[in-house]
């Protein structure tokens, strides 16, 4: 790709960004939607020059600097922990402003500036004072315990000025349960703790802020965050966007079809819903409305396959390093048993868009009017190789995540580096300049500046769940928790599923999806393994957690917050909340899938589970077996999409839908059909399925006909 070519694609993102801000301002869009955006440009636009400017963008890259250094040469993770925190409560009073307004301010102000340096070395005191901390455990001084609270204070801010106040005030619920818990009712109460005992837990040790979910996103997340980052920064994101719609445009509905695959290749490397939705549907968004799309269906389109993004190993929304270090797996399992589920989950989305493109009679675009499909694969096969590279040390070679991702960065930074010389040569056919031989160097700079600005969400987010986490240790409401649970569900796990996907949903509106997860998973996996086996279902530890997880991202296009579906909204100039509403039917075929893989560990491609862990399992290994598992999964999606969709080949009766539906279980939940219908053996039950649709198919071929 020329570097003109990223230019004018960079000028024209920022078109679009400007007009959604204008709208914003002049009141022609909600509000929240004016808020949603500015947060997602992360500062960018504040400091357009100056020594303002380069001041952040030093401090990133030294963030990013610090984060590779600590990859490769051991540093105590407590300390990792620390400087991890530190750079981003400084970054965050720096980037973000007081108040969310329509104009970022211009000028730090100088309670900025003390909070950002206050805040700094509050974070980093663990790891400047770790040696004398270390030496006094559980005998703390009152400087240990005072730092402690003024840092709480400021990190409940910066939490606020970030991600919003939704996890600030989770945050501080917990605490207050912490100290006054002996005066609540009897169900939930506990003796309370003391101010010296909550700041010991949640400040001075690694029970609290500077815990499991801290140091995931410290040791694993960042890597992978600055991958992306140096990837988009390469032109990657760009280049998934043309390879899709030059694939896919001149089929019926193609540029929504482009969209779907071209959010799940950017969610490889994103990881975010909204991220996915300001970057791939300023592109995807207008080619949908052009090929004869409702505004509202265009923008849902988007905002379902942009949510559907952090399904999509290997980043997940950062989740599936928090789900592997919660559990002791090894971070390939969790890629491993997540991936027929993203699979299915967007081919689904597939289908779902053919058959609404079939529904409104589009066409596909003018094969003449696309970019043509081996010039334009060819055009960026070099950005695949860092991504190939990575899923081989990680699955194949079986390393690490944060030396697979480690290693990864340094091949995407080679091929950064080489790729202007190598057009200019190859491509262009001219003389090597100055330009071409730096400007691969600049690349690297802004993408790990980009990188650090990306993880500041992410590491707050895991320090304010950190205090979750904390709370549930020391006093125990895990518990309570059960009891409650067991009491309201009268020991149903259906009803504790269904309670668990709720609770989700709700904290996911005002929660990024990683802090959601955590903070459900802590509370309620426990509960809902616990319940399965009361009611005599084995379940595998990691099946509980996907659950959550899952329900998590749905949140994202869920009214009336639908963080992902304002943002869409904006772009489409379409109704935010009815592009919610319409996003949330398109995923609801993502919120069966749940049910299903918990019910069908097989769907995860898991054959046994130890009941005396539940963490250990085996994965399946029969290759007939796996693709027998993926096609009949994808076939219960199908016939799941074609019952809410109201068509197949053409519009469904409401005998064809129920058939449908009946078809679901057939194919997904076989094992349980095998139980309950008593059924000789799964294959009956996938037999019964493909008769049910071939009855379908053949009675909708009559009325056609």
């Amino acid at each position: 790709m020329s570097k003109t070519e990223t230019l004018e694609n960079n000028i024209d993102l920022e078109k679009e960004i400007d007009e959604i801000e204008k709208e914003a301002i002049e009141g022609k869009v909600d509000k929240n939607l004016e808020e949603e955006i500015l947060t997602e440009l992360e500062g960018q636009r504040n400091f357009k020059s100056g020594p303002l400017y380069w001041l952040i963008a030093l401090i990133a890259f030294s963030w990013s600097i610090y984060q590779l250094y600590v990859s490769y040469f051991p540093v105590n993770s407590t300390i990792v922990r620390s400087i991890h925190l530190a750079f981003a409560i400084v970054l965050a009073f720096l980037i973000y402003p007081v108040a969310k307004k329509p104009k970022f301010l211009k000028n730090i102000q100088w309670w900025d500036w003390i909070l950002a340096i206050v805040g700094g070395l509050g974070a980093a005191y663990i790891a400047i004072d770790y040696v004398g901390l270390s030496n006094r455990p559980g005998d703390y001084l009152f400087r240990d315990i005072a730092i402690g609270v003024v840092f709480m204070i400021i990190l409940l801010e910066a939490g606020r000025r970030v991600i919003g106040i939704a996890l600030s005030i989770v945050a501080i619920v917990f605490l207050l349960y912490d100290k006054f818990g002996q005066y609540l009712p009897e169900l939930i109460s506990h003796k309370g703790a003391s101010i010296e005992k909550i700041m010991a837990q949640m400040y001075l040790t690694t029970e609290g802020i500077y815990g499991v979910p801290l140091g995931v996103s410290a040791g694993f997340v960042f890597l992978f965050v600055l991958f992306g980052a140096l990837l988009e920064r390469a032109g990657a994101g760009e280049y998934f966007i043309k390879l899709a719609y030059a694939m896919l445009g001149k089929y019926s509905g193609g540029p929504a079809k482009a969209s779907v695959v071209a959010s799940g290749l950017t969610g490889i490397i994103s990881g975010s819903s909204t991220a996915n939705v300001v970057t791939t549907g300023v592109f995807t968004i207008p080619l949908m409305k052009k090929a004869g799309f409702p505004a509202e269906k265009a923008a849902a389109v988007e905002v379902a396959a942009s949510t559907n993004g952090q399904l999509m190993p290997p980043v997940m929304g950062a989740a599936a390093f928090i789900i592997a270090e919660f559990l002791g797996l090894a971070y390939t399992d969790v890629i491993i048993a997540a991936a027929i589920p993203a699979i299915v989950s967007y081919l689904g989305l597939l289908y779902i868009v053919h058959l609404e493109s079939k529904k409104l009679g589009l066409k596909g675009e003018d094969p003449k009017n696309l970019p043509p499909k081996l010039k334009t694969f060819i055009s960026g096969l070099h950005y695949l190789i860092p991504v190939i590279y990575l899923m081989y040390v990680l699955i194949v070679l079986r390393q690490s995540a944060q030396m697979a991702a480690f290693s990864a960065i340094w091949l995407l930074m080679v091929i950064m580096v080489i790729q202007y010389p190598f057009y200019a040569l190859f491509i262009a056919k001219r003389k090597l300049i100055k330009e071409d031989f730096i400007q691969g160097f600049i690349d690297i700079f802004h993408g790990m500046v980009m990188g650090a600005r990306n993880m500041v969400p992410i590491a707050l987010a895991t320090a304010l769940a950190g205090i979750v986490v904390g709370s549930i240790t020391l006093t125990g409401i895990g518990q309570v928790l059960l009891d409650v649970i067991d009491t309201l569900s009268n020991g149903n796990i259906l009803i504790v599923l269904l309670l668990t996907a709720f609770i989700s949903l709700i904290l996911g509106m005002g929660l990024p999806t990683t802090a959601n997860y955590i903070v459900v998973a802590s509370l309620t996996a426990p509960v809902m393994l616990q319940l399965a086996q009361d009611n005599g279902f084995l379940i595998p530890a990691i099946a509980a957690h996907l659950f959550v997880f899952y329900f998590g991202i749905l949140a994202d296009d869920t009214p009336p917050v639908g963080i992902a579906a304002y943002a869409a909204a904006g772009i489409a100039k379409s109704d935010p909340i009815k592009t919610g509403l319409q996003g949330f039917a398109y995923d609801i075929r993502t919120a069966i899938l749940p049910f299903m893989f918990f019910f069908n560990m097989e769907m995860l491609l898991i054959s046994g589970v130890n009941e005396w862990d539940y963490n250990e399992f085996t994965f399946i290994s029969d290759p007939f077996k796996i693709a027998l598992i993926f096609v009949t999964a994808m076939l219960g999606m199908f016939s799941f999409s074609s019952a809410t969709q109201g068509y197949f080949i053409k519009h469904t009766n409401i005998i064809q839908r129920l058939l449908f539906l009946a078809a679901v279980p057939l194919f997904m939940l076989p094992n349980l059909m095998v139980e309950y219908l008593k059924l000789p053996n799964e294959y009956v039950s996938y037999a019964i399925g493909f008769a049910i649709w071939a009855l379908i198919y053949f009675w909708q071929k009559a009325q056609k006909n």
